[in-house]
């Protein structure tokens, strides 16, 4: 009925913590060491950026839950907007955004961290990558 509001209330939540973030982080470079000797510049993904991968990934999920929900008519375009409140299902509504809607959030937000996690390894892995040994030492 309205479970598709709990993702999308995170999302408002971390669009703005995202957008703070951005505005106080200084950009950070490394310097990469690849196998054929060559040295690179890198700069690291910032946080904020990872954050707006969670923003995606919730604003998506949201709009097609919402579409979803107005396919069978859940939503209307015209006040209140759900009919669950309309016709009085209002508790049985909450009820789903309780049990629904967080369980939404918290599998979009580990899927997330899942994701942090692999570009954390990916990033660890090209700053061990090995240094070439100088010439003439």
């Amino acid at each position: 009925m309205a479970c598709f509001l709990v993702p999308a209330a995170q999302a408002v939540i971390t669009s703005v913590a995202a957008k703070v973030m951005k505005s106080k982080e200084k950009e950070e470079s490394v310097k990469i060491y690849l196998s054929d000797g060559s040295v690179e510049e890198a700069t690291k993904i910032p946080f904020s950026a990872k954050l707006g991968w969670l923003n995606k990934l919730l604003w998506g999920g949201s709009a097609l839950l919402a579409f979803e929900h107005l396919w069978h008519g859940e939503i209307v375009p015209f006040f209140p907007f759900l009919t669950a409140i309309k016709s009085g299902e209002t508790a049985e509504m909450l009820a789903e955004m309780r049990s629904a809607g967080v369980m939404m959030s918290v599998l979009i937000t580990a899927v997330w961290v899942g994701m942090l996690a692999v570009a954390s390894v990916i990033e660890k892995r090209a700053l061990r990558a090995p240094k070439p040994a100088e010439e003439g030492v």
